[in-house]
């Protein structure tokens, strides 16, 4: 009796990542910054019919200004990317912004704070971002420890913060306005602003964590197919908590870059961001099921959203006509995706 040669065991990935799929994915990637080129190029057309203004679209400062506009979405953005990938959403983030910037400036006040002077910056830093991992981890746990759908708690969170946000200082903005801050935030090095370095650092380094680590690839996985992952001996559990905490911390980090600079928090700062940071990276080709995704693609879908803002502005039109067009465009890359998916699991049944 012969003996037959046993089959390597495919990874998550292999095993439910198609060539085809892949490369249909791969297309609406791509295409993100094919749209971006074809936004350069009508706005900057339009507006020499359109636009009241002397400056064209494409003026270097008026681009540097855009990415700098960027970077608070765009931060959150890629955080959301890993979240997504793993097959999950945090629709917290707005709220865990508004109060990460509210502790980063009221901390500025406390007593023992004021009295350091400039040295309680780093100090104020560190109580906001740790704001917003603790924020995250609550939701990470909640989602590991009771099994329920990370859209379910994280509503609930997104509603819970709001209200400590409220309940921390009332419908008052919570003010504080610290000239060291405002020279680093308005600060350019090699053209580019503060807030801009920042943005470009995180698209760096999660890049290299979503490529060239374990914890990338696990997430890949997990997205893919969560049982088979677990199967695999991956923690699917404590991977969601880092990733939640990771999140959480790029909340954080989003208030910091953006309220140095503009010292003043209104209770509903950061309503809508989530929204508008799930739209962008499904623009960027990251699929709502997990699974599949890109941080460079991402940069792309939120630089697109900036571009489609402003540029609207630009010729004249009003943010209902902005938030409309947004939309369709998102309905139409979702109903692509659906299509594109639809596609090769028709042609896996061959």
């Amino acid at each position: 009796m012969s003996q037959s040669t046993p089959q390597p065991i495919a990874s998550p990935v292999e095993a439910d990542t198609p060539p085809r799929k892949s490369r249909s994915a791969l297309f609406v990637q791509g295409a993100i910054w094919g749209f971006v080129v074809l936004e350069l190029i009508f706005f900057s057309v339009a507006g020499r019919f359109l636009s009241v203004s002397d400056t064209a679209f494409l003026d270097l400062d008026n681009m540097l200004l855009l990415l700098k506009q960027s970077a608070p979405i765009g931060i959150i953005a890629l955080g959301m990317t890993i979240i997504m990938i793993n097959g999950n959403i945090d629709l917290s983030v707005g709220a865990t912004f508004a109060l990460s910037a509210i502790v980063l400036l009221d901390s500025m006040t406390w007593p023992f704070m004021a009295a350091m002077g400039d040295w309680a910056i780093p100090l104020a830093w560190l109580f906001a971002l740790g704001t917003g991992v603790v924020l995250g981890a609550i939701n990470g746990l909640i989602v590991w420890k009771t099994g329920v759908d990370a859209f379910i708690v994280t509503l609930g969170s997104m509603l819970g913060y709001r209200g400590l946000v409220f309940m921390y200082n009332g419908e008052q903005p919570t003010s504080h306005l610290n000239w060291t801050l405002v020279d680093f935030a308005e600060a350019q090095f090699l053209g580019l602003h503060t807030a801009t370095w920042f943005l470009l650092g995180t698209v760096l380094v999660l890049w290299l964590v979503m490529t060239r680590t374990v914890h990338g690839r696990n997430a890949y996985a997990i997205g893919n197919n969560r049982e088979a992952a677990v199967n695999a001996g991956i923690r699917v559990g404590p991977h969601f908590l880092i990733n939640f905490m990771l999140i959480g911390f790029l909340a954080a980090l989003s208030a910091v870059v953006f309220y140095s600079e503009s010292g003043s928090v209104n209770p509903n700062d950061g309503m809508l961001y989530e929204l508008w940071a799930i739209t962008a990276v499904v623009l960027g080709g990251t699929k709502l099921s997990g699974g599949y995704g890109s941080i460079i693609s991402t940069l792309g879908g939120v630089i697109a959203i900036q571009l489609l803002r402003k540029g609207l502005g630009y010729i004249g039109a009003d943010t209902e006509t902005v938030n409309l067009v947004i939309g369709l465009i998102l309905i139409a890359v979702l109903f692509l995706d659906r299509q594109l998916n639809r596609k090769g699991s028709e042609e896996l049944k061959i």
